[in-house]
């Protein structure tokens, strides 16, 4: 008869073995392929550990086509006191052993034991804290990994972390269950062919990121948005360069900053759409911008709550024949010859960096209906 043989690291291997096969034979035989010697070996039938090694596979109720799922029971003495953190935990995958068996050994790639006694759990968790804590580097390995649980560590709160990690290692159970349940289906139930498809998107998925990681690491990062130096009225602003918006606009704190505010007309109020809604209070139609030493003229339309103090787009970019040269990060203003870099990531604050990333409150695209080049008709 032909059995499927699967562990918790995802070996799957098939085996052509005669139903008279003694348990202990069959262990023997599965730890040239697994690699478990077979006093450490568990394997489970259904749900349920096969215990008599004297008995052959179809006493044991061991059928044509069944999955047998492997499992390792390590010594006190051979287990690992702490968990490999170089893994991802999001993925943690742990043993499908019902809670009446008298054994429950964890896999060989879970990180905490499988006892289910929450008393074990916090031990566990702890035990990861103070690795967490001692090696720094193993940290940046589970933020990249696992943000929730890194987050629930950073936040120095014990019972959140420790409730994070225990709802991570039910999920994954949960998700160990259903997949061997998947393996002993019907395979031409409709229901198992959906658990194979999203299976098979999953790893595709899962494959795509291992890729990207390896190949396309950068993809990961995060990128420092285009920020240059100037002045407007004397005052000094951080200007956010955007070919993607239609005007340039400006917040109501920095136009009240820089003194244009009495400049505004607002005849030409309205709403900006784009991601979010935001409230046109008008229009400075004439305005300087100091960019080194050269002057350029622009028109301001100025948001209630914009987050950012100045943000320039398509038209002043193309009156002054702008070129974006991220090669050697500047701005080149065609119309004057004058060449200012941007800023690196140093030079901004912390609350630029963060909103330089959209959000709902980006205005900077104004669709239809929120065109502030046209006065308010109310």
């Amino acid at each position: 008869m032909k059995l499927t043989v699967t562990t918790l690291t995802d070996i799957i291997i098939t085996l052509d073995i005669s139903p008279d096969m003694e348990l202990e034979n069959f262990k023997a035989l599965c730890e040239c392929e697994v690699g478990f010697p077979p006093q450490e070996m568990v394997i489970t039938h259904e749900g349920q550990p096969l215990v008599d090694n004297k008995k052959d596979l179809k006493a044991l109720g061991v059928k044509d086509g069944d999955v047998l799922l492997i499992q390792q029971l390590k010594t006190p003495a051979s287990q690992h006191p702490l968990p490999d953190l170089g893994i991802d935990f999001s993925a943690i995958k742990l043993p499908n052993t019902p809670t009446s068996s008298p054994v429950t050994p964890p896999g060989t790639s879970a990180i905490a034991s499988t006892s289910g006694t929450s008393n074990s759990r916090q031990q566990q968790a702890e035990r990861l804290r103070q690795e967490l804590i001692t090696n720094p580097d193993r940290l940046l390995i589970l933020k990249q990994n696992n943000p929730s649980l890194a987050e629930a560590f950073l936040s120095e709160n014990k019972e959140l972390f420790n409730q994070v990690l225990s709802q991570q290692l039910n999920e994954k159970a949960e998700r160990e269950r259903k997949r061997i349940q998947m393996l002993n289906a019907n395979p031409f139930d409709p229901v198992y062919q959906k658990l194979i498809a999203e299976e098979i998107r999953q790893d595709n998925v899962d494959n795509n990121m291992e890729a990207a990681i390896e190949h396309n690491p950068e993809g990961f990062g995060q990128v420092t948005m285009l920020y240059i130096n100037c002045r407007v009225n004397g005052e000094p602003v951080r200007a956010f360069i955007d070919s993607g918006a239609q005007t340039t606009i400006m917040s109501q704190a920095c136009a009240e900053r820089c003194g244009i505010m009495r400049l505004v007309d607002k005849r030409w109020s309205g709403v900006a759409k784009g991601v979010g809604v935001q409230k046109i209070l008008g229009r400075v139609h004439l305005g300087l911008i100091q960019i080194n030493d050269v002057f350029l003229q622009s028109s301001f339309s100025i948001l209630e709550d914009q987050i950012m103090d100045m943000l320039l787009g398509l038209d002043m970019l193309k009156r002054h024949q702008c070129c974006i040269d991220l090669k050697r990060n500047v701005l080149v203003i065609g119309s004057s010859g004058t060449i200012t870099p941007f800023l690196s990531e140093s030079e901004l604050s912390q609350n630029i960096v963060s909103q330089s990333e959209p959000t709902e409150h980006d205005f900077s695209r104004f669709g239809p209906g929120g065109n502030p080049n046209q006065p308010s008709k109310n």
